[in-house]
C-alpha cells in the first residue's frame, strides 16, 4: 500500500497533476511525499475522503499554495491548525463526518471560500469570523451540537444555502432574514419554538425546511407561498429496484408514485389515495404544461386544477409535492390569499374527490 501511494504521488508530481485522489487509503497521517521539497505548487484539488487522518500539517498552505478544493470528508480530524487561513485561494472545504469540537477563527481568512461543509461533527459553537466569508454560498453545519448561530453570519451576503439540521438550535437570528441571496434554509430537527416574523419576506428565499421541531407552533405568513418542509410523506427511504409503472397521456409518460409499487406493512405510513391522485395529476400537469401542444391538459374544474397545480409544500426527505398533509398539527392556514385558494380548492376537492379519482382511473384505462 505504501509503495502504491508513493507511486501515485510521484506520478502526480512528475506530470504536474492538478487533481489528486487519495480516498479510501486508510491514511492516519498526511503523506510526507506531498510536503517534501517544494511540495505540489500546481495542485488545485485534493481528495482525501474516508481515511483516518486526525489533523492537518501546519505548512499545508506553503506546500499546496494553489489549492482551491480540499475534501476531507469522513476522517477522524479533531483539530484544524490556525494555518488553514493561509489557503487564500481555497473555494471549497469539506470537513464533514470528522471529530471537530472547535473551528479556529482563522477560517475567516479564507476570503475566496464559496462552499463550507462541517456536517456531522461535535461542534458546540461556530466562530463569529465566519461572517468575514463574503463569497460563501453554501454552509452546512447539520448534525452538530449547536445551540446558536453566529450573529455575524448575516454579513455573508453571497450565502445561498444554509443547512443546520439536527442541532440544538432554539431560535433563528433575525438578521439572517436580511441575507439578499439566501434561497434555501434548512433547520429541521432542532428545538425551535418560533421563527422571525419577516422570514420569507425576501423574494429570493424559496425553500424553508423546519420540520421535526416539536415545539414550533406556527409559521410566518410570508412562508405560505414558499416551498416548506413537512414531517415526511410516507415514502420509504429505500425503494426496491422494480420495474417502474407509468401513466401515458398522449405523447407524455408520467411515472406513478413509488408507493403504488410496494406492499405496506404495519410500520409503513400509507398515503391516502386522494394524496396520490393529486401527485400524479400534478406530475402530469408539470409535463404537459411545458408542451405547447397541450393547451388544456385536463378537463377538470378550475378549483381542482388549482389544487393540483400548486402544492402546499414538499417533503424534506424525498422532495415529493404534498397537497393534503403538510404540517397537519403545527399550524392552521391563516387568511392569506394563497391559503384561501387552497382552502376553497381543498373543500371542493374533498367534496368531489370521487370524481377526481374516477377521472384518474379513466385516464389510466384509456391508454
Amino acid at each position: 500500500m505504501a509503495s502504491e501511494l508513493h507511486e501515485v504521488i510521484f506520478m502526480a508530481k512528475r506530470e504536474r497533476h492538478k487533481n489528486l485522489f487519495l480516498n479510501y487509503r486508510n491514511l492516519s497521517s498526511f503523506p510526507v511525499e506531498l510536503l517534501r521539497d517544494e511540495g505540489m505548487q500546481f495542485l488545485e484539488r485534493l481528495f482525501m475522503k474516508r481515511n483516518s487522518l486526525t489533523t492537518l500539517p501546519e505548512n499545508l498552505a506553503q506546500k499546496l499554495p494553489n489549492l482551491i478544493e480540499l475534501y476531507l470528508h469522513s476522517n477522524n480530524i479533531a483539530i484544524i491548525p490556525q494555518a488553514i487561513g493561509n489557503l487564500v485561494k481555497l473555494q471549497s472545504l469539506d470537513l464533514s463526518d470528522n471529530a471537530l469540537q472547535f473551528i479556529c477563527p482563522e477560517i475567516g481568512q479564507l476570503r475566496s471560500l464559496r462552499h463550507l461543509r462541517l456536517a456531522n461533527n461535535q461542534l458546540k459553537f461556530l466562530p463569529q469570523e465566519l461572517g468575514d466569508l463574503g463569497e460563501m454560498e453554501t454552509l452546512d453545519v447539520s448534525m452538530n451540537l449547536l445551540r446558536t448561530l453566529p450573529e455575524r453570519l448575516h454579513q455573508c451576503l453571497s450565502l445561498q444555502c444554509l443547512t443546520a439540521d439536527r442541532n440544538l438550535l432554539h431560535y433563528l437570528p433575525r438578521q439572517l432574514c436580511l441575507l439578499p441571496d439566501l434561497n434555501e434554509l434548512s433547520m429541521a430537527a432542532n428545538c425551535l419554538t418560533s421563527l422571525p416574523l419577516d422570514l420569507g419576506r425576501s423574494m429570493e428565499l424559496q425553500f424553508v425546511f423546519v420540520d421535526n421541531n416539536a415545539h414550533l407552533k406556527g409559521l410566518p405568513s410570508y412562508l405560505y407561498n414558499k416551498v416548506i418542509g413537512c414531517s415526511g410523506c410516507g415514502l420509504a427511504a429505500q425503494i426496491s429496484d422494480v420495474k417502474e409503472l407509468c401513466l401515458t397521456l398522449g405523447d407524455v409518460t408520467v411515472p406513478l408514485p413509488s408507493e403504488v409499487k410496494a406492499i405496506g406493512s404495519e410500520t409503513d405510513r400509507v398515503l391516502p389515495l386522494e394524496e396520490l391522485a393529486c401527485r400524479v395529476l400534478h406530475a402530469a400537469h408539470s409535463w404537459t404544461s411545458k408542451d405547447v401542444r397541450f393547451l388544456t391538459p385536463f378537463l377538470l374544474p378550475k378549483s381542482l386544477l388549482d389544487v393540483v397545480r400548486w402544492p402546499l409544500g414538499h417533503c424534506h426527505r424525498c422532495s415529493q409535492p404534498m397537497f393534503t398533509i403538510v404540517y397537519p398539527k403545527l399550524f392552521p392556514l391563516r387568511e392569506t390569499a394563497l391559503a384561501g385558494v387552497h382552502k376553497r380548492g381543498l373543500e371542493e376537492y374533498h367534496q368531489r374527490s370521487p370524481e377526481l379519482l374516477r377521472h384518474l382511473t379513466d385516464l389510466h384505462n384509456s391508454h
